[in-house]
């Protein structure tokens, strides 16, 4: 359980991406249902370093902070791919690890923990700025350039700005549920669940745009898609010959009426999953795979896993432990 949290600051240390691990483990949120997490920023280099804005940050926590952490997140800096990292810090991540914590990187973050030998035979991410960089000084590492970030627990690697996010907000799924990353999303005015390959915890949303001709459709498509449909009858509702519509369709939304339908079946699929005790026969009904077959084949395809390996992973037990005191029957075992 993620109870305990520290974010490592190095000198040069890009404020953006330290902000990001601090916006989502920081504050207190328990008004919202948000477990309270124990924060602290640690430096690594004496108690006051600079940002590469110039400006400087102080902090009375030393790389000792380090030992009781459940979580070491290390945002970036400016010239994290050539720089030395203090051999303590690196001991530190290794300790971490060793012990059966994790670490989390920001963008070029992903440097220290490579060089303190945590990506050897590991697939991470990183900017794709830094991938070649990445590669050359880490050649045992499994880079993934155009991933938004690769869960390889206990080591959890992320590309840019957004991507520090989404996978903050991951771990926070993975620990807490979806719930309650919901809940630091819709406060942060962001994303809270970005879509993609769920067997590396991918997150590639789907182009947007302003559907200026096919909106009206996508709505009919997403209130109803448990209903089978056509590009035919798409098209008729859009008022155009199913040529044009397809057309149409690709070029405001960047992928076909099929493409897009499955994604939002998916998504269905990962919520009822993740938010409700439904059965997954009861799940494929509802998001229009029919049956459990279909829903299982799917997945598989689509995110790397079956319905009941993503619902253990992302039911968290926040929701689990809330769902048995709600329950009467279990209070009374409890009583007894």
């Amino acid at each position: 359980m993620l109870k305990n949290v520290a974010a490592v600051v190095l000198d040069r240390v890009h404020p953006f991406e330290l902000g990001v691990v601090c916006e989502v483990f920081a504050h207190d949120r328990t008004e919202d249902g948000v477990p309270l997490v124990d924060f602290a920023v640690v430096s690594a280099e004496g108690p006051t370093v600079r940002t590469h804005a110039g400006f400087t940050i102080g902090t009375s926590y030393g790389l000792d902070r380090l030992e009781e952490a459940d979580l070491i997140a290390v945002p970036s800096g400016d010239a994290y791919a050539t720089r030395e990292f203090p051999p303590e810090l690196l001991a530190a991540l290794r300790d971490a690890v060793d012990r059966g914590a994790r670490v989390l990187s920001v963008c070029s973050g992903v440097f220290a923990l490579g060089a303190a030998g945590l990506l050897d035979g590991r697939r991470c991410a990183g900017h794709w700025r830094h991938a070649a960089e990445l590669a050359r000084a880490f050649p045992l590492a499994v880079i993934e350039p155009d991933m938004l970030y690769v869960d390889e627990d206990p080591v959890i690697t992320s590309a840019g700005t957004a991507a520090g996010i989404d996978a903050c907000l991951h771990l926070v799924r993975k620990e807490y549920g979806t719930e309650v990353a919901n809940a630091i999303a819709r406060r942060m005015v962001v994303p809270p669940h970005r879509n993609g390959g769920q067997a590396q915890f991918i997150k590639h949303p789907l182009p947007r745009s302003r559907c200026d001709t096919v909106g009206e459709v996508l709505g009919w498509m997403e209130r109803h898609l448990d209903r089978e449909m056509t590009v035919d009858e798409l098209a008729a509702r859009a008022h155009m010959s199913p040529r044009t519509f397809a057309r149409r369709f690709q070029q405001e939304t960047g992928t076909t009426p099929y493409r897009w339908l499955l994604r939002q079946r998916v998504l269905l699929a990962q919520e009822l999953l993740e938010a409700t005790d439904e059965t997954v026969d009861s799940v494929a009904g509802r998001a229009g795979f029919g049956t459990a077959a279909g829903l299982r084949h799917h997945f598989l395809r689509t995110l790397g896993t079956t319905p009941n390996a993503y619902r253990r992973t992302f039911r968290g037990p926040v929701l689990a432990e809330a769902r048995r005191v709600a329950d009467p029957s279990e209070v009374t075992r409890r009583s007894a």
